[in-house]
């Protein structure tokens, strides 16, 4: 399929530049040019005049069975709510039954797809069948998805009960089969693994997939490492995991952040779930300063709706308040957009030649929007699911999604 989008206001590149006026051209389901000014091609156009065509959004943390419990134990903090183990999250899916899990999968992608996500990444419990399950969920929708899995087990880091602290065989065969199903390993914590579990995980995740942990997302799980180990999660998963990316850092200190930021590793913060939970607030803009790639997610649907749009809102303007400067818009846009395609190694998340066409259709004369005077401050805290009249995923229109 060949199609030229003409006269539409872009997001373009990799910086997301603002074009007033500008084409993409698309063959098949991939960009094959976009540019400023008028398309002189032949073959399908699509007259996008008085829209804004942008990136479409990928939501690069999320626990998308949880949404069976919505707003199930309010108001606890943090474990009560979602620890692996003992969280009330845990007796929820484990008495729920498939189908109705599926059922609620489906309809967060749904919702997810209604406000511009294209693409998202899942921390998927319950070993290889739990990636059956969110894999048959998912099967005729078309939004993309990076599916992260995990074991079953979880080790109390005591030193007392196994001298060598490694994986039993069962839990790492587990983790094989996960492997073989999964796009990477999206492991719960460092407090509940060892040291030579985490370089287990590692190892048997090397370059082909992802590697990604939870850290430092509150002031409990922070006390505990230091409290069980002598050592922060972050010092722990950094010196023997080396993840890809790691998740929150709601609580992590400024060396913490730096320690990141020199080796590379991805940033997934969930500003709004740290909220619910009482657990901080991530300090977002000096994680820019020093560097680090950072990109946005939603957490879990048990606690928080899986809207980016509201995340990205939220973000800007509690970072404000908390760290005294203010984020670009830009910036949280790539967040939504460039960056988290980076860390979750997806051909998305910018309009150029070669990437995916995953785009997302704005009516510029909408009334939350019109008059936009900055495109970037309009999409990060005006954009609504009534103004966004379509999305694009792989070169084709989504239908019916609002």
């Amino acid at each position: 399929m060949s199609l030229a989008i003409t006269d539409a206001s872009l997001l373009l590149g990799r910086e997301l530049d603002y074009i007033e006026r500008g084409y993409i051209e698309i063959e098949n389901d991939r960009i094959k040019s976009a540019a400023a000014g008028s398309y002189k091609g032949a073959g399908k156009k699509l007259d996008a005049k008085g829209f804004l065509v942008i990136p479409g959004f990928i939501n690069a943390h999320t626990h998308i069975a949880d949404s069976i419990g919505k707003d199930i134990a309010t108001g606890h903090r943090l474990d009560a709510r979602v620890h692996p183990v003992f969280g009330a999250k845990k007796t929820i899916l484990e008495r729920s039954s498939p189908d109705y899990l599926k059922a609620f999968i489906k309809n967060s992608a749904v919702s997810m797809m209604k406000k511009g996500t294209v693409a998202f990444s899942d921390f998927r419990e319950g070993g290889p069948a739990g990636l059956r399950l969110l894999r048959e969920a998912l099967a005729d929708l078309p939004i993309k998805y990076v599916a992260l899995g995990r074991t079953n087990y979880y080790y109390s880091n005591s030193p007392k009960e196994d001298e060598d602290g490694k994986l039993p065989a069962e839990a790492l065969q587990e983790a094989k089969e996960v492997l073989e199903l999964a796009d990477g390993l999206g492991i719960s914590g460092a407090n509940e693994n060892t040291d030579a579990a985490l370089e287990q995980y590692r190892q048997l995740a090397a370059t082909r997939k992802l590697l990604a942990i939870h850290a430092a997302e509150s002031k409990e799980t922070v006390e505990f490492s230091k409290a069980r180990s002598g050592k922060s999660e972050v010092d722990r998963i950094m010196e023997h995991m080396k993840p890809d990316f790691v998740v929150h850092m709601t609580n992590a200190t400024d060396s913490e952040i730096s320690l990141i930021a020199k080796s590379g590793t991805g940033i997934v913060v969930c500003p709004r779930a740290n909220g619910v939970l009482g657990a901080g607030i991530p300090r977002v803009a000096q994680m820019l300063r020093q560097g680090c790639l950072v990109a946005a997610g939603t957490d879990n649907v048990m606690l928080n709706s899986p809207d980016i749009l509201r995340e990205l809102d939220y973000v800007w303007k509690v970072s404000r308040a908390a760290e005294g400067g203010m984020i670009e818009a830009r910036e949280l846009l790539k967040m939504a957009t460039i960056n988290a395609a980076t860390i979750l190694r997806l051909n998305s998340g910018c309009i150029e030649q070669g990437r995916a066409a995953d785009l997302i259709f704005v009516d510029k004369r909408h009334a939350d929007l019109y008059p936009m005077h900055d495109p970037y401050a309009a999409v990060v805290h005006r954009l609504s699911q009534s103004s966004i009249k379509a999305i694009m995923i792989d070169g084709r229109i989504v239908e019916a999604i609002n």
